[in-house]
């Protein structure tokens, strides 16, 4: 079987207000870091041989912030995931902050067979790095995103946020054009949900007109818009997370990671979820159902609701080819109606089942039509 591989490091240096990701705080390099990575590579080992996978297209590390880890033990983690994997996957991804990707560490992940670095930028502006309780100095920024872009030439990515606290749209087109002097391949663009623990947060409708303001930013500097929230140049899509939005087969591996695990032949599947609890890690194996993994059974119609909710976040929409082989018939036949109104305002595809950019931003609507029509 194929299957992507996702490994949840789940410590940071610090908590940021706007995060919903499990995590931990730890002082980089800190204590109890090598036994998780024990952990982690017998699961990656157990999980590997229970499902029979035979090739892993790609790898992801994320968080978290794998870069916490250190050089040497990302080192050591890699190094055990190559003696363990069938081949070297052909994308490999690691999640960074600023305050903790240091030369040291990033010269371990390139020399390790890294492919991809996703570096956490948020944005340069300090007030609203403060207002958010972001780790590390604004001052950092162009240190570390110059040797990213040394190591990984073309080749990186970087997450910005629009709507953040303190920021307006001198702050957010700084941001960007601040960003795009280091070239990276890939750009994040994400829109911070107003929260009222957050001061200071513009109201909705200006949050979303700063979002547009990035979108067209980016659009215009030669980043195309791929997914609700993502910009790559030509040829640098993550192929990681197309593979999530394809509903492909992937494997979540580390403390409240999921894996997604697929039957093409019967429509159907399965999903886990290990327990958030880096204490309790590893969580008892598969065959023990303790509580430490808990399961749910993909039925079609949960598959193809799942699959359009995905699918429709990519420009590309859901694969054809793909939907058809598991379900036997194409997407639009199980949604005629919404497809042929969505059409007519011009906001789906004509060649394709597809959102148009304009579309896009009406993806809830939209999505809330098809599940009514999908009953």
């Amino acid at each position: 079987m194929e299957a992507s591989l996702y490994l949840h490091i789940p410590f940071c240096a610090g908590s940021c207000g706007y995060c919903d990701f499990y995590s931990l705080p730890v002082r980089p390099g800190g204590p109890g870091l090598e036994a998780f990575i024990d952990a982690l590579l017998g699961d990656v080992r157990d999980y590997l041989a229970r499902f029979a996978v035979n090739r892993v297209p790609t790898l992801y590390l994320g968080g978290g912030t794998p870069s916490v880890l250190g050089a040497a033990r990302i080192t050591r983690l890699l190094a055990g995931l190559r003696s363990l994997l069938p081949a070297w996957p052909e994308e490999v991804t690691v999640e960074a902050n600023p305050e903790s990707a240091d030369a040291a560490f990033l010269r371990a992940c390139w020399e390790c067979g890294v492919s991809r670095i996703s570096l956490g930028v948020q944005t340069f502006y300090e007030p609203s790095r403060r207002l958010v309780h972001r780790v590390g100095e604004g001052s950092l920024l162009p240190e570390r995103l110059s040797l990213v872009s040394a190591l990984f030439p073309g080749a990186f990515s970087a997450d910005l946020m629009s709507g953040l606290p303190g920021q307006d749209e001198t702050v957010l087109l700084r941001d960007i054009e601040t960003l795009l002097a280091f070239n990276p391949a890939h750009i994040s663009l994400y829109a911070l949900t107003a929260d009222p623990k957050l001061p200071g947060s513009p109201p909705d409708d200006e949050a979303d007109r700063l979002w547009l303001l990035g979108r067209d930013a980016l659009e215009k500097a030669g980043y195309a818009q791929y997914e609700v929230s993502n910009f790559s140049r030509p040829g640098k899509r993550s192929r990681h997370n197309i593979r999530y939005w394809r509903m492909e087969n992937w494997l979540g591996i580390g403390p409240a990671a999921s894996g997604t695990v697929i039957d093409d032949h019967k429509g159907t599947g399965l999903r886990y979820t290990v327990k958030a609890d880096a204490g309790a890690y590893p969580a008892p194996g598969f065959a023990e159902h303790d509580g430490g993994i808990t399961f749910e059974f993909l039925d079609r119609p949960t598959l193809i609701k799942e699959t359009f909710l995905m699918g429709f976040r990519y420009t590309e929409g859901p694969d054809r080819e793909l939907f058809k082989t598991r379900f036997g018939t194409e997407p639009e036949a199980l949604i005629p109606r919404t497809v042929e109104r969505w059409r007519k305002r011009g906001l789906l595809e004509g060649g394709k089942t597809a959102l148009t950019p304009g579309g896009l931003l009406l993806l809830n609507p939209f999505l809330l039509e098809v599940f009514e029509e999908l009953g």
